[in-house]
């Protein structure tokens, strides 16, 4: 298969990686790790088995990859406004899109540029993160669940899964792609918020007997607001907020995406993981009140955090 990786962070290079390994065509829209990949190769590191790529296809420019089968899509939530132009040149009428991303509305975006039949949603639960240019950490995790955007369960989707667990990304093919959304915003707003807020990894938090409390307690408000969704099937609270609870304490000393972002001055997804859902779930009568909580901080913070990036550069260039 012919695949065009967009959003060459972390996850894209490992998942576009383990797809190159299992023999796909894949051609990666790289930035800052350009001249690194093409000249030395993608080295991965993982738990499950080191690996280096030695000839890596890598461009610059996503016109000079041309139509792909299928776009994998790993930016950033908060560049959406630019995902449109960046997908378009790989588009052709069998195109799948499948976007990868955080938080919700991303399919959205996909769909009203290139119609809901190209468009394929997904969540990962990875830990992955860069290292130095050309490196990928494969930390833990990494299980992928993707679900159509425009109907249920359908065989695209399953020969796509098949596709990924045959390149040792384990994947399960769903019906409902809201229930598989939210379910993960259920780790990834109170963990990434209270990560990034505090600047202390998961196991740290974990620690904290309080914590534990607050986190559990964000958790039943986002199960909560997406069991008023209109899900397939209800999520069991209960079952599922120790599950995830039992997962991270056994991911170690874990830095979420949110927390690495702040610490690099770096913008973070505060519109796809926590503004939709707040407003999805007001609009059916179903505030989160500590989510709204955690998302203010964010937003007072994430403020704070740009001034003093600014300033820093500016020191910077007024020294050299």
């Amino acid at each position: 298969m012919r695949i065009g990786m967009i959003g060459a962070g972390a996850l894209g290079l490992y998942y576009g990686a383990l797809l190159q390994k299992a023999g796909h065509d894949v051609h990666f829209l790289l930035r800052r790790d350009y001249q690194s990949i093409i000249s030395n190769g993608l080295q991965v590191k993982s738990p499950r088995g080191n690996f280096m790529l030695s000839d890596v296809q890598g461009y610059r420019r996503v016109e000079e990859i041309g139509v792909v089968d299928l776009v994998l899509i790993g930016l950033k939530a908060y560049s959406n406004d630019q995902m449109a132009s960046l997908v378009a040149p790989l588009v052709g009428p069998q195109t799948v899109l499948l976007t990868l991303q955080n938080g919700l509305g991303n399919e959205e975006v996909l769909a009203r540029a290139f119609g809901a039949h190209h468009v394929i949603g997904g969540v990962a639960f990875l830990c992955c993160n860069r290292g130095e240019p050309g490196v990928v950490n494969h930390l833990d995790q990494g299980a992928v669940r993707l679900a159509e955007f425009a109907d249920g369960l359908t065989e695209r989707v399953i020969k796509l899964s098949d596709l990924f667990t045959s390149a040792s990304i384990p994947c399960e093919a769903c019906a409902d792609l809201q229930k598989i959304r939210w379910e993960k915003l259920a780790w990834n707003i109170p963990f990434n918020g209270l990560c990034a807020l505090t600047g202390l990894s998961t196991d740290r938090l974990l620690s904290c007997p309080e914590m534990v409390t607050l986190i559990k307690q964000v958790m039943f408000e986002v199960v909560a607001a997406a069991n008023s969704q209109g899900l397939s099937e209800a999520i069991d609270a209960d079952a599922f907020i120790q599950r995830l609870l039992d997962v991270t304490a056994g991911m170690g000393p874990y830095k979420p995406s949110m927390m690495v972002d702040r610490l690099e001055n770096r913008p973070i997804e505060l519109e796809a993981i926590y503004g939709v859902p707040l407003e999805r779930a007001k609009t059916v009568g179903m505030p989160m009140v500590r989510v709204a909580m955690l998302h203010a901080l964010l937003m007072v913070s994430e403020v704070s955090t740009r001034e003093q990036g600014c300033q820093v550069m500016a020191d910077k260039a007024a020294v050299e």
